[in-house]
């Protein structure tokens, strides 16, 4: 009673082959074709385009992001290409230096049919001017992102890309030969206090002053650039108060700047990359200045300019530090153990080109750094001895990378306890 026969009506929970077959591809919705184009690289994507033309019109319709050749002669097919890519909110732009880009004209009627780029990469497209640029900006508003190199437009077209796109969070811009002094000539730098910029990335060109009003600024990466940047510091850091990563790298900067970067109470990450200027003096100031300190990368070039006494303040004063990346410097174990024993949270360290760094040095953090997970070490004078101390410290170390030592062999590895991932040079292995 209240059950079904078994000769019954009741639906079945499967469909029938029959069903099954009557099912086809014209059954499924175009939004589930799209959902599976998302999800296949650019080449899948390219050859289900072939497949039929209802796939071509899905595939072109769903697609957000796109990369072209920008050589002059896109300039007659950018209609039809944006008339099936209608939906690209991100553009690459990239043309070889050895020939002719895309000018004013070809981005111009870019940005008038894609009016909802958000993300915009241009590189060596040396036809394009600061009109060109400018009239861009002021068409495709909801910019986020936008980099650019080897350009030869200028600081009227930066400007009116920071004044026209408020929504524009990262800014990278890298060889443009266009900004010479990187001083505005028409004020534009004031739209940038409105700005909601994030992260600055300029590399091989002048520091142009209007991004000094970007009071939400978090990261700013320099390479090689030209600029007074002891003064430039002293500016930048009363108006930017929540940067958190700061990476130079090869600039005019001394110890006077890194006194300027002492007062980002919020630092977190500090990379100084062959700046032979600063100084023990520069280090220590930013580590009584930065206690929230948690990243920080040295690579000394081999001037030996940053020694035990800067080190020995990080310990002192970062407590916080997890990170610490010395390269072509000269730490004893004086500095190493004061770090070992103050910073308690030092998960990740490489030591790579110093001289001074032998087994007792090894020794010390096997014996201290009980928190360290990754070690590495290269072209520094360490044997076998060390690397056995190593064998039996650092509980929580999980990746060990020797690299051009020439004293170290295999002979070590009989003493190492798992689980472990061992790197040495050419060969890896891991221990459990």
């Amino acid at each position: 009673m209240g059950q079904a026969s078994a000769t019954g009506s009741t639906p079945s929970l499967f469909p029938t082959l029959a069903a099954a077959e009557a099912v086809t591809a014209d059954d499924i919705p175009d939004e589930c074709f799209a959902s599976i184009f998302q999800s296949l690289s650019t080449a899948a994507r390219n050859r289900c385009s072939l497949v039929c033309r209802r796939w071509h019109k899905i595939e072109g319709q769903s697609r957000h992001r796109l990369s072209l050749k920008a050589e002059s002669n896109l300039l007659p097919l950018i209609p039809s290409i944006f008339s099936r890519f209608d939906s690209v909110t991100k553009l690459t732009l990239r043309c070889d230096p050895q020939l002719v880009s895309i000018g004013d004209e070809a981005l111009i009627l870019i940005s008038r049919l894609c009016p909802n780029l958000t993300r915009l990469k241009i590189r060596a497209c040396r036809e394009l001017t600061d009109a060109g640029l400018e009239a861009f900006a002021e068409n495709c508003k909801g910019l986020k992102k936008f980099s650019c190199g080897s350009c030869t437009f200028g600081l009227k077209g930066m400007n009116a890309l920071m004044h026209h796109c408020g929504d524009l969070e990262e800014l990278s811009a890298q060889s443009l030969r266009g900004i010479t002094d990187g001083i505005a000539a028409d004020g534009g730098g004031a739209a940038v206090s409105s700005l909601k910029l994030k992260s600055i990335c300029l590399k091989d060109t002048v520091f142009f002053y209007p991004i000094l009003g970007a009071k939400n600024l978090t990261m700013l990466k320099l390479i090689r650039c030209y600029g007074d940047w002891d003064n430039l510091f002293h500016l930048l850091v009363d108006q930017v108060p929540n940067i958190v990563k700061i990476h130079l790298e090869m600039l005019q900067i001394s110890d006077v700047g890194l006194k300027a970067i002492s007062k980002c109470s919020s630092l977190e990450t500090l990379h100084l990359v062959k700046n032979h200027m600063c100084t023990d003096a520069g280090l220590v100031a930013v580590a009584e200045g930065c206690e929230l300190l948690r990243e920080l990368h040295i690579d000394g070039w081999k001037f030996n300019c940053i020694g035990d006494k800067g080190l020995i303040a990080v310990a002192e004063c970062c407590p916080n530090l997890q990170e610490l990346v010395l390269i072509g410097m000269n730490p004893t174990k004086a500095s190493l153990e004061m770090l070992a024993s103050n910073c308690r949270r030092l998960e990740r360290l490489a030591l790579r080109g110093s001289d001074s760094v032998g087994d007792r040095e090894i020794s010390c953090i096997a014996v201290k750094c009980v928190a360290l997970k990754e070690l590495c070490i290269e072209k520094c004078p360490v044997s076998d001895r060390g690397m056995e101390a190593l064998a039996f410290g650092c509980p929580n170390l999980v990746k060990l990378n020797v690299k051009k030592c020439k004293g170290v062999t295999g002979e070590w590895l009989k003493f190492t306890r798992g689980p472990l991932a061992i790197n040495l040079g050419n060969v890896y292995f891991k221990v459990r």
